[in-house]
């Protein structure tokens, strides 16, 4: 396995990324934090390095504006940040979903570490359910991720997940995610970001509403041909298209998986819809595009480039029906 995935674990089917070791269900919080391999802690030391002299022998300095962060249980080094950073520790992210998974009916369904440690989260299912045109399940999730390099917040994101596929999307209306972030140079409060959450989750059935405004969108080929060039290529709606496609084989691919190839396509839900655009993308980030591994292709569908793409395509997707 890369090293870019340290551990994870999951409950029930294999999650879309196909990664990680399987979990009995209703596991108590401890063993998810062994078994995930969040079971060790951020320790820190202050920065120091050596300077020569004019004898040429090695003075030690410190450096107190910074300091770098470690795994205690192998000492590996994570990062080197400022002393104003705030951690959050990995046993954090998992106790965020103690009384949500106690009370609230919430049940976890993947952590790990990315990385080496340097990311970590757990996703949880919030109970949420939609059925959509023909049965096109879609349900919903909580994701609890941070960092400890500065490379990203503390992040609660409220994600759906589409039952057929396993294509995963923010959920994030008119331009703007409902994810609640929390920088580094604050310290991190779960039950502040849970109150805000319920704001943000209170939003499922408007989110899903517009989800299903997509189903009823019918799409014809140059329509739907421009969308990808929108959302692949960043062309502008209405220009025309080039006779050599920047990105041609994203396109090619995207188009086979709309045109038919892709999970779920068949549905009514999706074939010839703005839903049916819209899951093409979502699927060929998450499980097409290409990247180093399966690991680097989770940290980009979440996190990185590929978040980016599908965060395009859904606000290209809901510009159809405004």
């Amino acid at each position: 396995m890369s090293h870019l995935i340290e551990q994870m674990t999951y409950v029930g089917q294999a999650p879309w990324h196909g990664l990680g070791s399987v979990l009995s269900p209703k596991q108590p919080l401890e063993v998810w934090q062994r078994e995930a391999g969040m079971d060790w802690q951020i320790q820190e030391s202050s920065v120091h390095f050596k300077a020569d002299t004019v004898s040429h022998l090695s003075t030690i300095h410190s450096f107190p504006e910074q300091k770098v962060l470690y795994r205690s249980d192998t000492k590996a080094p994570l990062s080197v940040v400022s002393n104003r950073y705030q951690i959050v520790q990995p046993r954090e992210v998992l106790e965020f979903y103690r009384d949500l998974t106690e009370i609230s009916g919430y049940d976890l369904e993947t952590a790990g570490v990315l990385k080496g440690g340097k990311k970590f989260w757990a996703l949880a299912r919030t109970g949420h359910a939609t059925a959509l045109k023909g049965n096109d399940q879609v349900n919903g999730y909580l994701l609890l991720a941070t960092s400890c390099d500065g490379t990203l917040a503390t992040t609660a994101t409220p994600t759906n997940v589409r039952v057929v596929c396993n294509n995963t999307l923010t959920i994030s209306l008119n331009g703007a995610s409902h994810a609640i972030k929390v920088p580094h140079s604050t310290r991190f409060d779960s039950q502040t970001v849970k109150k805000q959450l319920g704001i943000a989750v209170s939003q499922w059935d408007e989110f899903m509403y517009r989800m299903r405004t997509l189903t009823e969108r019918k799409v014809q080929w140059p329509e739907a041909m421009g969308f990808f060039m929108e959302v692949l290529c960043e062309t502008r709606s209405g220009d025309p298209i080039p006779e050599v496609l920047p990105n041609k084989r994203a396109l090619e691919k995207v188009q086979s998986l709309y045109e038919g190839k892709g999970r779920g396509s068949d549905l009514e839900s999706a074939r010839g819809t703005a839903w049916g655009l819209l899951n093409a993308v979502t699927e060929y980030v998450d499980h097409e595009r290409r990247a180093r591994s399966s690991e680097y292709r989770v940290d980009s569908a979440w996190f990185g480039q590929g978040a980016a793409i599908k965060q395009r395509a859904l606000d290209s997707a809901l510009r159809l029906v405004a």
